[in-house]
């Protein structure tokens, strides 16, 4: 694996330091999956589990796209891969491929940061409707980088019962 992430700054402010923790988090999913055939991404961890890493990428699409799009702008749209808010969808790669799911995933990408950049500050108060309660743009960075560590974590175990690759 290469490892191009750009790491966090030492010394920032709390804006930049959050956008930079997100985007390694982003990065170090990308890494884990760098240089394996869509069989390869989509092979499961263990029985009875189904994740794998194109799920996991899948699966953040939809994170991506509920948190800054749905939540934070407000914006009436499905899911990206379910018009019924059926989270599960996304884990299902079986028949995907990397092209796609990068694709789809990049996509919801650009947009958060379009979002999180025109937001005004990070005191911006959204409704969260699955949580039924306000929080703010900085909960949501917060929330979405734990989501994208959380699953990392997942990741660096199936990377490595794909081709023994660890680290990172």
């Amino acid at each position: 694996m290469t490892d191009n992430r750009v790491p966090p700054p030492l010394l920032a402010g709390e804006r930049e330091t959050l956008r930079a923790f997100l985007d390694y988090q982003r990065a170090t999913l990308a890494m884990k999956c760098e240089g394996l055939t869509d069989e390869e991404l989509r092979a499961t961890s263990m029985p009875p589990s189904t994740l794998s890493l194109l799920g996991l990428v899948r699966h953040m699409a939809e994170v991506e796209r509920t948190w800054f799009r749905k939540v934070v702008n407000a914006e009436d749209i499905t899911l990206v891969y379910s018009d019924v808010d059926d989270y599960q969808v996304a884990y299902d790669a079986s028949g995907a491929t990397r092209a796609d799911a990068f694709e789809r995933w990049q996509a919801e990408v650009e947009h958060s940061r379009r979002i999180e950049r025109e937001a005004e500050s990070l005191d911006t108060v959204v409704h969260a409707a699955r949580w039924d309660t306000d929080v703010s743009l900085r909960l949501v960075m917060v929330h979405v980088t734990l989501e994208y560590a959380r699953h990392n974590g997942h990741a660096d175990f199936l990377r490595e019962g794909i081709d023994g690759t660890v680290g990172a």
